[in-house]
């Protein structure tokens, strides 16, 4: 597999954005072409319930916001560009934003097996496995147990390899760099409307509070000078809850000119290559608020929040980007679960 630098690749995600007319091209699940239409399951997206990014240098861009867009306008064009293995992309943004999809029947929990992945555009560093671009998504799950199609039956986080603390591989390498390693279960943040879009990089662009006393700025980059705020959202605070994960990207050159954005071992999206076992997730890794399993019997709806609170110089903030999910056993792919968490 050919690898890349992380400068080629981020040259490469900004080229995309420049067409990002490809990735809002006409979808629904009327398509005569979609399996739903002819009376068969589709293993894909095929509803998007809720779209809410938190502030980010690809907001308002993936997918592209126009003037008057409502939020159903915003919900449509992301699956347009996601719904039914369309393979586009839409961000996230910064920590706690999200995105809630359905599908067109139960994801099974099958016993021992991987039964859903969430496609992201992760990818390695040249030469490295373990580091590269990972910008974590944390998974919720939901099962329509009284069967009226709204996610209203309670979420269910998928626990990955940072549940309910950080234990990755390279946690003493980041908290070497200063970086903050806890993972916080019931973390909110508050990002506040500017007074005014400035046009021009600015280190002190959008500000941001927590619920652990932090504050601090999210950043604007040369490459993006469009609002970082979704437009959509009229309110001039938004505030996302979750859990947040440890913070993984760590600057090699000690001059900000190259950071690595280490991989997670498993449970989380935007992680890991799509064709890795290791981006697969099982059903029987839910649990419940208090970290017990929660049994479920598949799952009808998935929500997808960015996990990480950090600001990666001049690769911008740690946002989680989404391009699909894809039913595993409608697409007769088979994952141990226990060849990916052992």
């Amino acid at each position: 597999m050919k690898k890349f630098t992380l400068q080629s690749m981020w040259a490469i995600s900004f080229s995309l954005i420049m067409f990002s007319g490809v990735f809002t091209s006409c979808s629904n699940t009327d398509d005569p072409e979609t399996p739903s239409a002819t009376g068969e399951k589709s293993p894909y997206i095929t509803r998007v319930l809720d779209f809410r990014p938190a502030v980010g240098q690809f907001v308002n861009q993936l997918p592209e916001y126009k003037e008057g867009d409502t939020q159903e306008d915003m919900n449509r064009k992301v699956l347009e560009a996601i719904g039914n293995n369309k393979m586009g992309m839409v961000s996230l943004g910064g920590f706690g934003g999200y995105i809630v999809v359905g599908f067109d029947h139960t994801i099974e929990n099958k016993s021992g097996l991987c039964d859903f992945r969430v496609l992201g555009n992760a990818f390695y560093a040249n030469g490295a496995s373990d580091y590269g671009s990972s910008e974590p998504g944390v998974i919720q799950v939901c099962y329509d147990a009284n069967g009226n199609g709204l996610p209203d039956d309670g979420w269910y986080e998928i626990a990955g390899s940072s549940y309910p603390d950080g234990k990755e591989t390279w946690i003493d390498l980041a908290t070497q760099a200063g970086n903050d390693t806890q993972t916080i279960l019931d973390y909110e943040i508050t990002y506040y409307r500017p007074s005014a879009e400035p046009g021009a990089p600015t280190e002190q662009y959008i500000r941001w509070e927590d619920n652990q006393g932090g504050s601090g700025y999210k950043a604007m980059n040369a490459t993006h000078l469009q609002s970082y705020f979704p437009q959509w959202i009229k309110e001039d605070k938004i505030t996302f809850a979750g859990t947040r994960l440890p913070q993984n990207g760590i600057d090699q050159s000690g001059k900000g000119t190259y950071f690595a954005l280490y991989r997670f071992g498993y449970g989380y999206a935007d992680n890991e290559l799509n064709d890795k076992d290791a981006s697969a997730i099982d059903i029987d890794w839910a649990v419940d608020s208090k970290g017990q399993p929660a049994n479920l019997p598949g799952v009808d709806f998935i929500r997808i929040h960015t996990g990480v609170n950090q600001e990666n110089g001049w690769l911008g903030e740690c946002s989680t980007e989404i391009m699909g999910v894809t039913d595993l056993h409608l697409t007769n792919v088979s994952i141990k679960s226990q060849t990916i968490k052992n």
